[in-house]
C-alpha cells in the first residue's frame, strides 16, 4: 500500500458527483494499461472520497446508485479505468518511456525481418520509431497500441509477423525444467512423456523469439536437446 504522502489523486466525475481515490501513480498507470496489479497495493486507503484533499468520504448511497456497489475496490477500479489520473510531467514521461520499451520488446519478439528471416534488434526498432515519429500513449497497454505503431513503422522497417511450429525432444533428466521453460516461451500444442522418460512436444512460438528460445533450451540441457522447425 502506497503512503498517503506519495499518492496522487485519481478522479471520476459522473452523474454530477465527484469520486476520488488516493493512488500510487506508477502502479495506477500500469493497472489502467491492463497489467495485473493488486488494487490494495495501489491505494493509499481503501476509501472513496468526495474530496480527497479534505478527507471527505463519498456517500455510500450515491455509490450504490451510480455504480451498483459501495465496495471501495470495485468503485476504485471504475475510477482508475474511466477517470483522470493526476500525474506529474516527469511521471508521464517515465511511463511513456517504459511503454515504449514494452512496444519495442513486443515487436522484436513477435516479428522478423523478411529479407533476412531474422529478428530485428531492439535498437533498430527504436531508431525506426524515432524516424516514424510514432506516438506512444502512456495510458494504453503496449499490446493495445501495437497495431497502430506497426502501421507507422512499415514504410521504414520491413516487418513480418508469424509463428513457428517447433518439435522438441528433451532427455529425462531435463524434462521437468524444460517443460516449465517452454511453458514460459511457447504455446504447447501437443506433448507426451516417452517410454524412456524423455519429454516430446510440438510448440508454437513467435518467430522473433526463436533464437532466444533455442539458446535457453541448449543452455538448460547443455546441448542435449533435439529441435526441428516444422
Amino acid at each position: 500500500m502506497v503512503k498517503v504522502e506519495n499518492a496522487v489523486t485519481a478522479r471520476l466525475s459522473t452523474h454530477g458527483t465527484e469520486f476520488e481515490i488516493l493512488v500510487d501513480p506508477d502502479l495506477t498507470l500500469d493497472y489502467r494499461a491492463g497489467e495485473d496489479k493488486d488494487l490494495r497495493e495501489i491505494l493509499a486507503a481503501e476509501k472513496i472520497f468526495k474530496d480527497a484533499s479534505k478527507g471527505k468520504k463519498a456517500s455510500e448511497e450515491k455509490m450504490e446508485e451510480i455504480f451498483g456497489t459501495s465496495d471501495p475496490l470495485k468503485v476504485a477500479d471504475k475510477i482508475i479505468k474511466d477517470g483522470k489520473i493526476q500525474v506529474t510531467t516527469k511521471q508521464r514521461k517515465e511511463m511513456r518511456k517504459k511503454r515504449r520499451k514494452q512496444v519495442i520488446s513486443l515487436i522484436s519478439r513477435r516479428s522478423i525481418n523478411p529479407q533476412k528471416d531474422t529478428p530485428h534488434p531492439p535498437k533498430r526498432i527504436e531508431n525506426a520509431l524515432g524516424q516514424a515519429k510514432a506516438h506512444i500513449d502512456a495510458f494504453k497497454s503496449a499490446e493495445e497500441q501495437l497495431p497502430e505503431v506497426v502501421e507507422a513503422l512499415r514504410p521504414i522497417l520491413p516487418l513480418r509477423f508469424e509463428t513457428r511450429e517447433i518439435a522438441i525432444k528433451v532427455p529425462p533428466e531435463y524434462g521437468g525444467k524444460a517443460y516449465r521453460l517452454v511453458e514460459d516461451f511457447a504455446e504447447i500444442e501437443e506433448d507426451k512423456w516417452l517410454d524412456d522418460g524423455s519429454w516430446a512436444a510440438k510448440v508454437s512460438i513467435p518467430a522473433g523469439t526463436q533464437p532466444e528460445f533455442f539458446e535457453k533450451l541448449n543452455n538448460l540441457t547443455h546441448g542435449d536437446v533435439e529441435t526441428k522447425v516444422l
